[in-house]
């Protein structure tokens, strides 16, 4: 029963995870030293500003069209090893961050689904 109340509300600290995955993804090709192509550290800079920017907006303006996008950068991180064609390491850490962002994202649908646009205003009060 604790549970279903701890994922019934979208809380700030989910709104602090995904900065923090954000800014992981960002150092990913640093991390792992994967400096082979330029589109795949490109691309894990921008997903990770990405999702890094929007975990920010929802804790200034709570909207579902943040988690609707954080959603699709967690997908398209997931996929981007298999569309870029990299292995290893950074492929590891691209699949599970881009997991993370995308489970994140879909509770946080969850949570906000029925909330008028009053209560997405109160968020984080």
């Amino acid at each position: 029963m604790a549970a279903i109340r701890i994922f019934g509300v979208h809380r700030t600290w989910e709104d602090w995870i995904g900065i923090i995955v954000g800014a992981l993804i960002v150092i990913s090709p640093w991390m792992v030293n994967a400096f082979d192509s330029q589109f795949v550290v490109m691309n894990a800079v921008i997903v990770g500003v990405l999702v890094l920017s929007l975990a920010g907006m929802e804790i200034v303006v709570l909207r579902t069209s943040e988690e609707w996008l954080e959603l699709a950068c967690g997908l398209w991180l997931t996929a981007s090893p298999f569309i870029f064609g990299y292995a290893g390491p950074l492929q590891s850490w691209h699949i599970g961050l881009g997991t993370i962002v995308a489970v994140l994202a879909v509770v946080e649908l969850l949570q906000d689904w029925k909330l008028s646009d009053e209560e997405l205003a109160r968020h984080g009060m």
